[in-house]
């Protein structure tokens, strides 16, 4: 992708995630996004086929960036969240969500969160995948990795929800100390 249209993807997300400040998900329109970001019509569909590819496309920068984390691959840029290499990819997630990075929260808050929920547990376990399965940093023997997988990610969902419903009174540190303290037996 060249410069271009790198800025070009940079000013609908931005624009999207400025709506996202004022309204929920499912009130915002691609032609929203579109005079938001000051781009054309046809400029916004040659990038996205529609508002919830957009989603999931912020969605999956949020988790390669992770991703890439995790698996020491340099990026482009520095974020608090970033942490230490000894912390783990949980608590850079949750540090993202604590500095609400991309409105991140909105979505997650939302009435109509379906779709984002989707997409953000998709990422997880393909995140938990490359951590911890193909690592061999699961411990069970006996029950499916795809299960282990899906049971860790579904916890961290459910964690993180119980986190914004108390309006994340506890530190990222903390949160990631109750995961892990739960999930320790499947690390």
């Amino acid at each position: 992708m060249d410069r271009r249209q790198r800025k070009t993807r940079e000013a609908i997300f931005t624009a999207f995630t400025r709506l996202l400040e004022h309204r929920p998900y499912h009130q915002i329109t691609v032609q929203d996004i579109i005079d938001e970001a000051d781009v054309g019509r046809a400029t916004f569909y040659a990038h996205f086929e529609t508002k919830d590819y957009l989603l999931k496309d912020l969605c999956d920068e949020l988790f390669g960036h992770i991703i890439d984390t995790a698996m020491g691959i340099p990026h482009s840029h520095y974020h608090c969240s970033c942490g230490t290499a000894e912390d783990s990819v949980f608590l850079h997630l949750l540090r993202h969500l604590q500095e609400n990075d991309r409105n991140i929260l909105a979505l997650l808050s939302s009435q109509n969160n379906e779709i984002f929920l989707q997409y953000f547990k998709t990422n997880l376990k393909r995140l938990i995948q490359i951590q911890f399965a193909e690592q061999g940093k699961l411990k069970s023997t006996t029950l499916p990795e795809d299960y282990l997988v899906n049971h860790i990610a579904s916890s961290f969902v459910e964690t993180v929800s119980w986190w914004l419903r108390r309006h994340m009174k506890e530190t990222p540190e903390a949160i990631d100390t109750y995961f892990e303290t739960l999930m320790n037996p499947l690390f």
